[in-house]
């Protein structure tokens, strides 16, 4: 347990830099570089890797994770080389407040914002391909964490967070981590897993 490396995962802005920041606060060692700045869409950072980016030719870091967490888009997870073994902690978040997020963060970057229900129809089909992989790699944990639970029920989620790791976390430090505040573009009746997608244990 202590040697496989942390994959915080799921589609941009799905949460993946909020549970980022819980797992360091908790006192689990991150794997990130610093170069991207916290902005006013992540005001306390991205938590990223650049190599990330370029795992399916460069994977020689990889070594360095073990131990680690380290975020990754979902659409990188078949990337990863089969020789390690992974806990991935899969971000589940409202698809209208991820596109919702992205729009916004995109008009303020002053770039072009793609059709919603187009996206939404893609997001679908690539988290059902995503979860259907990752139930068939042998060397994958997977815990599916719903963004709006961790946020609005943090003890119960941090709990099982530390178990699915092998109870590393200090759990009330992680909590620390959680800013009510910081979740914007919420909807009425956000529920949990609300992709309608089976869940990968």
């Amino acid at each position: 347990m202590t040697n496989a490396i942390i994959i915080v995962s799921g589609l941009p802005r799905s949460g993946t830099s909020l549970m980022m920041q819980l797992l360091a606060a908790g006192g689990i060692p991150t794997l990130t570089d610093h170069i991207r700045a916290p902005d006013p869409d992540n005001p306390r950072g991205y938590y990223e890797f650049e190599r990330v980016k370029k795992v399916k030719t460069d994977s020689a870091w990889l070594s360095e994770a073990r131990g680690h967490a380290v975020k990754m888009v979902s659409q990188l997870l078949f990337d990863l080389p089969g020789h390690e073994t992974y806990r991935v902690l899969f971000m589940d978040r409202d698809l209208d407040e991820v596109l919702i997020s992205q729009e916004k963060m995109l008009t303020r970057l002053g770039r072009p914002v793609a059709n919603r229900q187009d996206l939404k129809h893609a997001f679908r089909l690539h988290l059902s391909r995503v979860h259907k992989w990752l139930s068939e790699q042998p060397n994958f944990g997977v815990l599916r964490v719903g963004y709006a639970d961790l946020v609005t029920r943090p003890a119960d989620e941090i709990a099982r967070i530390n178990a699915f790791l092998g109870h590393r976390l200090d759990e009330q430090r992680a909590a620390s981590a959680i800013d009510p505040a910081l979740y914007r573009n919420r909807k009425a009746s956000t529920v949990s897993h609300n992709c309608a997608l089976p869940k990968v244990d």
